[in-house]
């Protein structure tokens, strides 16, 4: 593709750094109403506007500048099937380690043991907390893209065995093991210890664990959701630990959402209460590590990946199947 012209919609606050790692012959356009903007070979921008593509004849393809695909971009790009879509995955390590730390404060009662504490309360050092060994147990990892296959590695660096569970037929990402099928999640909760969630939501995963699967889990289960919150029945979780049915979760992904900046600090994340369970972790889905330093440079990189792959006519990474959503 040669004379690359790509054309970012949101000016990243790193330009200069990702325009000091694309190859010559890459030149980059910025802005929501650049002259130029209908003329590119690639557009990146999350929800594009329908014009922008609609005018475009030569668009080879659409970059969403972050993992996972907006609704509105989904159905936009699905009356374009000549153009790629592609996303990024640079905070999949990011989302990983988030992954691991809800697990092991969810399995240690960390928060509990902290709240009891900075009361100056020591009872629950005499107590039975109801603490986890990890090492030795098993992990189900439901969803084999970068982020599970990062935290397959991770697990298997702490002694947890972990089983990749992803569509049939795709290999598992990031170089972890090849994936279980989806089809055979009813053998395999029986004997999860722990059940990472790491899945995007689409119509086939939407109430995935549901009051069944959460009851098939042994009684010891801690689940890890950094995926969607919704992959997992809202009532159904909140019933199985308020019961004790299931041991503890950490939670980066929620249910409400804040829909304007007042919201930002009056939003619950859910109907149901999980503020007063003892055996969840809340975290208010910044696995990903939006807005830092570390994170837009990742970004910038990924990007840099992407666009340099175009330019030099190789197959550009991350292409997203409209029909499955991811």
């Amino acid at each position: 593709m040669p004379g690359l012209h790509v054309h970012i919609v949101e000016e990243p606050e790193r330009l200069n750094e990702l325009l000091s790692l694309l190859d010559d012959g890459v030149r980059v356009t910025t802005g929501k109403e650049h002259p130029e903007r209908a003329t590119c070979d690639i557009l990146v921008a999350g929800v594009p506007e329908p014009a922008i593509v609609e005018e475009n004849e030569g668009l080879k393809a659409l970059v969403i500048p972050w993992s996972g695909v907006p609704n509105r971009t989904r159905a936009l790009m699905g009356r374009f099937p000549d153009v790629a879509v592609h996303n990024l995955h640079h905070n999949a390590l990011q989302v990983a380690e988030i992954a691991m730390a809800l697990l092991l404060a969810a399995a240690k009662w960390i928060v509990p043991l902290d709240a009891s504490l900075r009361r100056d309360d020591w009872s629950p050092r005499y107590g039975n907390t109801p603490i986890v060994l990890l090492r030795g147990k098993r992990a189900v990892v439901l969803g084999a893209g970068a982020i599970g296959g990062l935290i397959a590695g991770m697990c298997e660096g702490m002694g947890v065995e972990p089983t990749l569970v992803g569509r049939e037929g795709r290999p598992a990402e990031g170089g972890a093991r090849g994936a279980r099928s989806i089809d055979e999640l009813g053998d395999l909760l029986p004997v999860a210890d722990v059940l990472f969630v790491c899945l995007p939501l689409t119509e086939e995963t939407r109430g995935l664990i549901g009051e069944d699967e959460l009851a098939a889990l042994p009684g010891q289960c801690v689940l890890v959701n950094v995926g969607r919150g919704p992959v997992v029945d809202e009532s159904a979780l909140y019933h199985a630990l308020r019961d004790g049915t299931l041991h503890a979760a950490g939670l980066d992904v929620w249910y409400n959402y804040p829909t304007d900046e007042p919201g930002r600090t009056s939003t619950s994340p859910s109907e149901f209460p999980f503020r007063e369970l003892p055996n969840v972790v809340l975290s208010p889905h910044r696995a990903g590590a939006p807005n830092t330093p570390e994170t837009e440079s990742l970004r910038m990189r990924a990007l840099a990946e992407l666009l340099n792959a175009a330019a030099r006519g190789d197959d550009m990474p991350n292409r997203v199947d409209l029909d499955l959503g991811y």
